[in-house]
């Protein structure tokens, strides 16, 4: 059963944000766009372009939040927690720049969970928006 995520940025392809199969949820990869949000580049936290399309401000830290925050919207429209996680695929554009930074945030949001989610991080050429970071999940509940 195809899910929605009505307070989560707006797949930007043809793709629910989340299936339902048993009790698993698949989470399709999800960035740090605002919720309800374009693939515009106003709609990505923390980043600002010029008319050529160059950065004129960029936090990742703000970025990896706003990721989070859209992964947990989806969990719980769907009926799931953040503690039913059981696997997260990362995608950085720039692995050598953020993965440290990366790393310290999700340190962050799981260091306190007794069973802690599976995780890969990929170095990816680009994403379909102008984002630097993409979350990739899978929870199992009841």
């Amino acid at each position: 059963m195809d899910s929605t995520a009505s307070n989560a940025p707006l797949p930007v392809g043809l793709y629910p944000a989340a299936r339902r199969v048993g009790n698993l949820l698949f989470v399709s990869g999800v960035g740090p766009r605002l919720p309800k949000s374009d693939t515009s580049a106003q709609s990505v936290p923390g980043l600002e372009l010029d008319a050529a399309g160059n950065y004129t401000a960029f936090d990742f830290e703000a970025q990896v939040h706003s990721v989070f925050a859209n992964v947990k919207t989806i969990l719980e429209e769907n009926g799931a927690r953040w503690e039913d996680l059981v696997d997260i695929t990362v995608f950085l554009t720039d692995m050598r720049r953020d993965f440290a930074t990366f790393n310290a945030l999700y340190t962050q949001y799981f260091d306190q969970m007794d069973v802690r989610p599976c995780r890969t991080t990929v170095e990816v050429s680009a994403l379909p928006t102008p984002i630097a970071v993409e979350c990739k999940v899978i929870a199992a509940f009841s």
